[in-house]
């Protein structure tokens, strides 16, 4: 039996006002609460960065941790709406997702780019949730493994451990589109992601917690977060209603 704690990390995108915020952030650690005991899963929720203070406040004493959505590569400086990890720590974050496929995408964040935030992020204390994942035309290739795998040698520093490294495998055609790989196809996955960990950071690897993220909702959940080597869920659309995310996580119970 593994020794990695399942953790249920919810991704808000760029979705809600400070309101809405409060209410979400409110709900789960409200459920939390009425659960009367140690859940058996550890909790992340990821707000807009202009909310990430407001929610700190009000998950401060709760076993809810708060991280960014993104951060610069540099402590400081000319970087005119960017978020220094730094900042994010000050803020009262101690995650932060880099290399979103968004972000991959949309900016063009090459392995190079993700690897540098990564590598601050530690520096600054904060532990860096790295996304890898293929998209649609690689998969229908075969190549879903080798991309994993180039995306695992590029992003993840050399210095990774369980401490300050969580990977989350996103398969890019499953975000947001209600399509999911199954149950095997993701264990396979996550499998051969943990080898290549194991690559590039040695035995280490077993301890790093691999995520999986695309389309978790409350009907799949159970199914995907009891595989061995599925070490919990990194969600979207999922995560922005407080019913859906305690579902998710009751899912570990």
């Amino acid at each position: 039996m593994s020794e990695r704690k399942i953790l249920i990390a919810g991704n808000w995108k760029m979705n809600g006002l400070t309101k809405d915020a409060v209410e979400l952030s409110g709900s789960i650690a409200a459920k939390i609460d009425v659960y009367g005991k140690e859940p058996e899963c550890e909790f992340l929720v990821c707000p807009p960065t202009v909310q990430i203070s407001t929610v700190a406040e009000i998950v401060e004493d709760t076993m809810i941790a708060v991280g960014g959505q993104d951060c610069h590569f540099a402590e400081k400086g000319a970087h005119t709406g960017d978020t220094s990890p730094y900042m994010l720590k000050d803020a009262g974050c101690s995650f932060v997702i880099v290399g979103h496929s968004e972000r991959r995408a949309n900016h063009g964040e090459t392995d190079e780019i993700v690897l540098k935030k990564a590598e601050l992020a530690n520096t600054a204390g904060l532990k860096a949730i790295i996304c890898i994942g293929e998209t649609e035309a690689e998969k229908d290739a075969g190549k879903t493994i080798d991309v994993c795998k180039t995306q695992i040698g590029g992003s993840v520093p050399a210095n990774a451990t369980a401490e300050n490294t969580v990977i989350a495998y996103e398969p890019v055609w499953a975000i947001g589109t209600g399509r999911t790989p199954t149950a095997e196809d993701v264990q396979a996955t996550h499998k051969e992601i943990r080898a290549a960990l194991a690559a590039k950071i040695g035995g280490e690897a077993d301890k790093v917690q691999i995520l999986y993220g695309g389309s978790v909702k409350p009907s799949n959940a159970k199914e995907f977060l009891s595989l061995p080597d599925v070490d919990g869920a990194l969600i979207g659309g999922a995560s922005l209603k407080a019913d859906d995310f305690w579902a998710i996580a009751e899912a570990t119970f």
